[in-house]
């Protein structure tokens, strides 16, 4: 096939449009949960383990990780983050634990959390969180099993 200046014009001409659908293709769900790019519905997750419940965070004391906007009650909670966030944010990006087990992603709600073991999971609602404490270790090894591949599901 001999190429022409009229296939490499179609070629330039199809690129741009080749690249979206490729992406389009590829797209995941994101890594960490986050409404309007702000991770836990705004909630500081700090507060969670010193305070034992969920703290609304500040719009103005924040801290970008993973791709999304955290908010802190204070700049000590703040550093606290930024020091080790591994340590303070929820298990697997924010996603309810549940669904994870089960094998999907679902949207959580600040106010259906655990600590164990010393990491943060959240749940979709309060009842789906009474399931999830059926069987925490079952749900937890099941959890890890299929994360992160859950984010291509």
């Amino acid at each position: 096939m001999q190429i022409t200046r009229r296939h490499l014009l179609a070629l330039t001409a199809a690129a741009p449009v080749l690249a979206l659908s490729t992406r389009s293709a590829m797209a995941a769900t994101p890594s960490i949960y986050a409404e309007d790019g702000i991770a836990v519905d705004g909630t500081d997750v700090v507060g969670y383990f010193t305070q034992g419940a969920p703290v609304a965070g500040d719009a103005a004391i924040t801290h970008d990780y993973m791709g999304a906007t955290w908010r802190f009650s204070s700049v000590e909670n703040r550093n606290l983050f930024a020091a080790d966030p591994e340590k303070y944010a929820p298990q697997y990006g924010g996603y309810c634990a549940f669904a994870v087990s089960q094998g999907y992603t679902a949207s959580t709600i600040p106010d259906a959390w655990s600590i164990v073991d010393d990491k943060l999971y959240l749940n979709f609602s309060r009842r789906v969180q009474r399931r999830w404490e059926r069987d925490i270790p079952g749900h937890i090894a099941a959890a890890d099993a299929n994360w992160p591949s859950v984010l291509n599901a």
